[in-house]
């Protein structure tokens, strides 16, 4: 089994980038973030046609998440709300979280903020976003004898190898102590990092600015990760970070990554 996670930065820009990957590719889940694109005008057909089942939650302009799968997703559902209700208050507002379970898998796919910059508003609805998040897993564990993927871009570089260069990291967006303690609470819940149980040498990101030649330069931060629960953890037998599509024309400037178990 094969799930991949991957910000497409528009949909419907990147449509035949994201079908020729999944021809080359014919992962059983594939989840996305920042379709930027309302359900109505998502471009379902094509998915379809390369034998996919999708599950949409979109918006205009912003944001926006999606799943697609080999066969129909069991219990989907869209935001916080379904999980913890009313205490999601409004941040379902901005699609960010949709999950559903495949092969007794649950598998939460998730488009956490940026932040913008420290001490920006923004900054403190990233950090009470993930106080919620961490609440909403916690429910789904207690309430479900499902192992839990949960992937997407994350916006949080952890550790300083997953940076090319750390300077000035405790002043920067995505590598500031407070996001990374609030993201190292939600792995305390029981999940641990699929790439690193591979991989554990700095130098390999999945988001590389478009600017300043950062993907030739390899000048990029490892922002999209795949966390799993401890049995899901052990039956994982690889994980890896497929560049290659951010070596086409006009990509997203995130690449893939995927975990096999």
């Amino acid at each position: 089994m094969q799930v991949a996670t991957w910000n497409v930065n528009s949909i419907r820009t990147r449509q035949q980038i994201v079908i020729d990957w999944l021809e080359s590719n014919p992962v059983d889940v594939l989840c996305l973030q920042e379709t930027k694109v309302r359900d109505e005008q998502f471009p379902l057909t094509p998915f379809e046609e390369a034998g996919y089942h999708l599950h949409i939650s979109g918006q205009k302009a912003y944001n926006g998440v999606a799943m697609f799968s080999r066969n129909p997703l069991k219990d989907v559902s869209c935001g916080f709300a379904p999980i913890i209700g009313d205490r999601a208050g409004d941040f379902d507002l901005q699609k960010r979280v949709i999950t559903g379970i495949f092969d007794g898998v649950r598998i939460v796919n998730l488009y956490v903020p940026n932040g913008a910059a420290i001490g920006d508003d923004k900054y403190s609805y990233k950090l009470s976003w993930l106080k919620l998040l961490q609440e909403y897993l916690q429910v789904l564990d207690q309430e479900e004898d499902t192992e839990i993927c949960i992937c997407g871009d994350f916006n949080i570089a952890l550790e300083d190898r997953d940076i090319y260069d750390d300077k000035d990291k405790e002043k920067h967006i995505m590598s500031s102590p407070p996001e990374r303690e609030a993201l190292r609470e939600i792995l305390d819940l029981g999940f641990q990092d699929a790439f690193r149980k591979f991989t554990t040498e700095e130098g390999h990101f999945s988001w590389w600015n478009y600017r300043a030649a950062g993907f030739r330069r390899n000048r990029g931060w490892r922002i999209d990760h795949m966390y799993l629960t401890s049995e899901l953890y052990n039956r994982a037998t690889k994980c890896w970070i497929d560049v290659e599509p951010r070596k086409l024309e006009k990509p997203s400037d995130h690449a893939p990554v995927v975990v096999e178990f």
